[in-house]
């Protein structure tokens, strides 16, 4: 039997563990894809830090960000062929139930995620169904564009379908690490007038490499996060953002981003959070407030988000900021848990 190295995820508070195991059988429906970059995400961190349960049990292969190449094909798959460059999406879903067939797919009532349900790709070699992977072009970055399949989508579906981003809507982003920073780039690639809030001066000067018009350090406390509220507010022209987008998940942040919008404003929780909101109830119901979440992406919506990609109006090259080989990956959660860098990859 054919062996591979992966990175197995033997439960919380343990180091990722390079070990040899069988490379997966594909069924006639399915494609052996060889991997060439996959994202290092929180959602692992969460899983390998924080005691977040996963579906399948450890020990299992983390990692639900990636892009490769076509190693193999089933028997009955006939619009995909070996060495074709693809990405998978970070979450699988069924096609039949009530969410997939009126167009909710993100939210399938049977989902499998990568790296969660079923194994991932922080390995030399994951299978997936053809029927859930997208082409890449050429003029795509092969490995870079493994974050396309969360880091970049998941944004999209939360200002395109649930944010509603027009042009000319004032947008206020609050967390610049990986996902906020692409919320930001794409909220600006939607013809937003983005306001990104963080407290790390680096990052905020990175977002406005990708597309921010204003940012702003709200602080740690409540008189600093009044005098970011007020700036705003000035910059809003005295009313408010249109739409603000909380990308920490802390009810902390969730409040602050809440009290950013003008009357009949729009909150999109994206970020993770088991803690409770703390918005007021009132100010929602008397204002007219919408407040809602926003999970991953529409498979419908890929094909956009890499045309949108191939054109340059989203920048994944630059979005990279570290590269590891699957035996240093430990390493790359480091960095992500010290806050470093945008997007780090592992390159099996």
């Amino acid at each position: 039997m054919a062996t591979m190295k992966a990175a197995m995820f033997l439960g919380p508070e343990k180091p990722l563990e390079i070990q040899d195991v069988p490379v997966p059988e594909i069924g006639p429906d399915e494609v052996l894809v060889k991997v060439a970059g996959c994202g290092v995400c929180h959602t692992d961190l969460h899983y390998m830090d924080h005691g977040t349960p996963t579906f399948k049990k450890p020990p299992f292969i983390l990692g639900h960000e990636p892009s490769g190449t076509i190693a193999a094909v089933g028997a009955n798959v006939d619009n995909f062929k070996e060495n074709d460059r693809i990405l998978l999406p970070a979450v699988l879903s069924c096609g039949v139930c009530e969410n997939c067939r009126i167009g909710r797919e993100n939210i399938c009532y049977k989902m499998v995620m990568f790296g969660n349900h079923v194994d991932g790709a922080y390995a030399e070699y994951v299978k997936a169904p053809a029927k859930d992977i997208f082409a890449l072009p050429e003029e795509l970055p092969l490995e870079e564009s493994c974050i396309i399949a969360d880091a970049v989508s998941t944004p999209y579906h939360a200002v395109k379908n649930r944010g509603q981003v027009r042009p000319g809507d004032y947008v206020v982003v609050v967390g610049c690490g990986g996902v906020g920073m692409n919320t930001v780039q794409v909220a600006a690639a939607a013809g937003g007038t983005v306001i990104a809030c963080d407290i790390s001066a680096e990052k905020l000067e990175l977002a406005k490499k990708f597309g921010a018009s204003y940012v702003i350090n709200p602080g740690t406390d409540r008189d600093a996060n009044k005098a970011a509220i007020k700036e705003i507010k000035k910059i809003t022209k005295g009313v408010g953002a249109d739409i603000a987008m909380e990308v920490i998940g802390k009810a902390a942040t969730q409040n602050f981003a809440f009290n950013t919008l003008k009357m009949g404003g729009r909150l999109v929780v994206i970020g993770f959070s088991t803690e409770k909101l703390s918005i007021s109830g009132g100010k929602v119901m008397f204002f007219e407030m919408e407040v809602m979440g926003s999970l991953g992406c529409r498979p419908v919506d890929y094909p956009r988000i890499i045309e949108l990609a191939r054109t340059g109006r989203i920048n994944v090259r630059d979005f990279v900021t570290s590269r590891h080989k699957l035996e240093d990956i430990n390493k790359a959660f480091d960095l992500l848990r010290e806050g470093k860098g945008l997007r780090a990859i592992v390159t099996p």
